[in-house]
């Protein structure tokens, strides 16, 4: 499997969606930063990169009319 080279700041982001998973919290952009200790703003370029890489995707709220705004997951491997 190749390894995929992370920036400090996309490692801190990545290791706060995992914990967030971990703990059976929903991974939003805000606690994301806080779990990482970036601002909501810092985090979404990591977020983005972070999912482009293919570890983290994007889901959009499932129920129509309760949007909370998107959540990024990690992906499973197999």
């Amino acid at each position: 499997m190749q390894r995929v080279q992370l920036s400090e700041v996309e490692q801190r982001v990545y290791q706060a969606v995992t914990a967030l998973e971990a703990r059976g919290q929903v991974p939003y952009p805000d606690v994301i930063a806080e779990g990482s200790g970036l601002t909501e703003e810092q985090v979404h370029a990591p977020l983005h990169q972070l999912t482009e890489k293919g570890l983290l995707h994007r889901e959009d709220s499932p129920m129509a009319g309760l949007d909370f705004g998107p959540r990024f997951c990690a992906r499973q491997m197999a």
